[in-house]
């Protein structure tokens, strides 16, 4: 299927999406221009037990070239995605006004797996909620066991990307079912809040810019293997450290802090443990980490 130079413009209304392509293959969506009143193109593949049954994944989607100005957000995946989601590039595009940048979605109950995504070379601007988010608590549910009703998200990257709006991003896994292997590389983000990550694993920065007026500019808790590769803040914020609660395995690198910043890094939580920091210029720094009493694991290379 090939949707190339429509122009769709809808009312404000909840139910007004621009292009929802369904349990399909082999899509090219480009050169579009989008303004409307939810969202602006969504990918699905079933609802729950009946999507898992039927098992037909959306896969091979290249959305190109493409001006999104108004909706719930630019491109979204799910939250009805039980088929599957996977192999889908997004590119060249300028969101403008829409409440969010790129977001995926599920919740517990849902299944299915969300997988090999890239999102290069995207403006976003006037971003009202998140820039980027990956939300596998769209639904409130309880905790239950891993199973078929287990939904995954993995293998997602974002590169060269500038925005601004209210927050950079947020990771929001499950604690049964963390996100796994995401890596954010040559962002500019000029933003309210920073990133918050929340029950992932193997989640990488490289070379990420943010610019935040409030609290951290990157906020992690229960995560395993961390990487912070060159991150900074040209306008930090006093008091307001990286701040890592519970996290394991992490490797802070090639770091440059901006003069003014007060604590680099805050450590908290019993279960934070394997801290590495190396290749840091910590010139205008009072205090490269600090960490409460909970840790109990010396931090290398400080």
């Amino acid at each position: 299927m090939t949707i190339t130079g429509v122009t769709i413009t809808n009312p404000p209304s909840p139910n007004t999406d621009g292009i929802n392509p369904e349990s399909c293959r082999n899509v090219h969506i480009s050169n579009c221009h989008i303004s409307v009143g939810d969202d602006c193109i969504t990918i699905k593949s079933g609802k729950d037990r009946a999507g898992r049954k039927m098992n037909v994944p959306a896969e091979n989607y290249t959305i190109t070239n493409c001006t999104m100005l108004s909706g719930h957000g630019g491109v979204v995946i799910g939250s009805e995605m039980s088929g599957g989601v996977k192999k889908i590039t997004i590119s060249n595009c300028i969101f403008d006004g829409t409440d969010r940048g790129i977001r995926i979605k599920t919740a517990r109950g849902r299944g299915g797996v969300v997988e090999d995504i890239r999102v290069d070379n995207v403006v976003m601007k006037n971003i009202r909620e998140q820039m980027i988010v990956l939300d596998m608590q769209y639904a409130n549910a309880p905790a239950e066991p891993v199973s078929e009703r287990t939904p995954r998200f993995r293998n997602i990257h974002f590169s060269n990307i500038t925005a601004e709006g209210n927050q950079a991003g947020l990771l929001n896994g499950l604690a049964e079912m963390p996100i796994e292997n995401v890596t954010f590389s040559n962002l500019s983000l000029d933003a309210k809040q920073g990133f918050t990550i929340r029950e992932a694993r193997n989640i990488a920065f490289h070379n990420v810019q943010v610019n935040n007026t409030i609290g951290p500019a990157v906020r992690a808790e229960n995560v395993q293997l961390l990487r912070l590769d060159g991150v900074g803040s040209a306008t930090p914020l006093a008091g307001t450290p990286l701040e890592l609660t519970n996290v394991a395995d992490a490797f802070v690198y090639n770091s440059f802090p901006a003069a003014g910043t007060g604590t680099f890094l805050q450590l908290k939580g019993a279960k934070t443990r394997s801290i590495v920091l190396q290749n840091n210029n910590f010139k205008y720094v009072k205090a490269p980490v600090s960490q409460d009493a909970a840790v109990t694991e010396r931090v290398v290379g400080q």
